[in-house]
This record gives C-alpha cells, structure tokens and sequence, in this order.
C-alpha cells in the first residue's frame, strides 16, 4: 500500500528543512569568521565613538529621507496633473499624457538621473537649482510622476460613477467634483501602492550616487561609498553592510504599513 499523500508531503517538508539546516550550519562551520568580520564590520567602522554611524545617520540617512519626501511631493503633484490629462475628454491632452507616463516608465531613472546631471547642462548650459543634487531629484520627480500617474488613474476610475453624477446633480462644477469628490475617495484607494512608491524613492535615491554632492548633500550610498575608500573603516566593506542597515530600518516598517493598509482594505470590501 503507497504511502499517503499528506505523510509524502509532510516528510519533503522535513527533508527540505532539514537540507536547508544542513547546509546554513556547514556554512558557518567552514566560513573564517574572523574574515568576515574584518571585511564586514570592522571594529573601528562600527565603534559608537569614532565610528561611521554619527555621520551616516545624521547626514546619510537624513538626506535619504528628505530627498525621498521632495521626489515623492513633487512626483505626486506631477502625478495629479498627468493622471487628469490622461482622463482628459480632448484627445490631444490625453495622447500627451500617455506619451510623456509612457515613455518615463520606459526609461530607467538612472539614464534620466545622468540626462538631467550632466546631459542636459553640457547641452544648453542649464544650471539645475540646488545643483547636480537638485537635478537628480528633478529626474526622479519625472520618473515617479509617470508611475503614481498611472495609480492615480486606476484609483480615480475606481470610484463609482454614480459619486460624480450625484456631486454633479447638486450643482458641483467639474472641477469641484473632481477636486472635493472623485479625487479624495481616489487617495484612499491608493494608499498602499502609493506608499510603496515611496519605498521605492527610497531605494532610488540611492541612484543620485552617480553624479555626486557635496559633502552635506550626500545621501547614504554616496557617504557609505566614500567611507569605503577612505576613513576608519577604508578597504572594507563594513560601511556598505552599515548603510544596508540603515535602508533597512528606515523601508521595513513601511512595507509593513504597504501590508497592514492592504489587509485593511480587503477587510473593508468583504
């Protein structure tokens, strides 16, 4: 008589487990810890006092911070514009926003990042305020304006048709019902793809490290890059594995928040 299916299935799940144990403590008993912890956390690199973490937390970490708010503000007013265009009744308006969401969300930002650094001021001799910084975040402005655009749109006809009309049958404008009605139930649509967005301007701000700043403008990459070349910790790793830490505390508890609205949201719709 075969074995059941359910003891088969439970009996893979144990050899995997087992395999995956396996292999993780012969990894540990063959790996030179003392190696790892050289190249990886230097002692002198993680010191509380003398360390990196002063200037990657408060400069480093800081600018992450402050340049994702900027891309995510300015991307999500651009955004607003693009997405009512896109549902413009004139067609030209509409074939223009399709075009520019399009043809950003082709582009990798990294192309657009080094376009608008270096590209476009060679070219014309723009000078990009705030610098080669501020042109960076000007391109990821643009690049996530094409993408919350296209969110936007999807949460704006997901509100029912009948919430305008009834706005409309009260004698609201166009635009007041756009701005007081259909806009407001949109956003709360949108939260959680919108919050994920600015995970990922997060991550992305990390792409500015091409073009370079100033000492007080750099973000976590760039300073982390720097430490790695020079400073208490140069020729190893340990400031690239601290900056990891750190976008780590700073998106974790917000894909939790992406997942706690998701969860919440499908509560509201049963």
């Amino acid at each position: 008589m075969g074995m059941k299916r359910s003891t088969r299935s439970r009996l893979v799940r144990y050899g995997v487990n087992l395999a995956v144990v396996a292999a993780i403590v012969g990894l540990a008993l063959v790996v030179d810890w003392g190696e790892v912890r050289r190249n990886f956390w230097n002692p002198a690199g993680v010191a509380l006092d003398g360390g990196n973490w002063g200037e990657l937390i408060t400069v480093g970490a800081v600018n992450t911070v402050k340049y994702t708010a900027i891309a995510f503000v300015g991307g999500l007013v651009l955004a607003v514009v693009l997405a009512l265009l896109r549902l413009s009744p004139i067609a030209t308006l509409r074939w223009l926003a399709t075009v520019y969401i399009e043809f950003f969300r082709g582009l990798p930002a990294l192309i657009v990042i080094i376009f608008m650094g270096f590209g476009l001021p060679i070219a014309i001799g723009w000078r990009p305020p705030g610098g080669v910084v501020g042109a960076g975040l000007i391109a990821l402005i643009m690049v996530a304006g094409a993408y919350m655009a296209e969110t936007l749109r999807a949460g704006i006809q997901a509100v029912p048709k009948g919430q305008a009309e009834a706005a409309r049958s009260l004698g609201m404008s166009s635009g007041a019902t756009m701005f007081k009605v259909v806009l407001p139930q949109a956003f709360r649509v949108v939260i959680p793809p919108l919050t994920n967005e600015f995970v990922l301007l997060i991550k992305d701000t990390a792409l500015l490290s091409v073009i370079g700043a100033a000492v007080g403008q750099r973000e976590l990459t760039t300073m982390a890059r720097d430490f790695q070349s020079s400073g208490v910790s140069a020729g190893t790793a340990t400031s690239l594995i601290q900056a990891a830490l750190l976008y780590l505390v700073i998106t974790i508890p917000l894909t939790q928040l992406v997942a706690w609205q998701e969860r919440r949201q499908r509560k509201a719709t049963r």
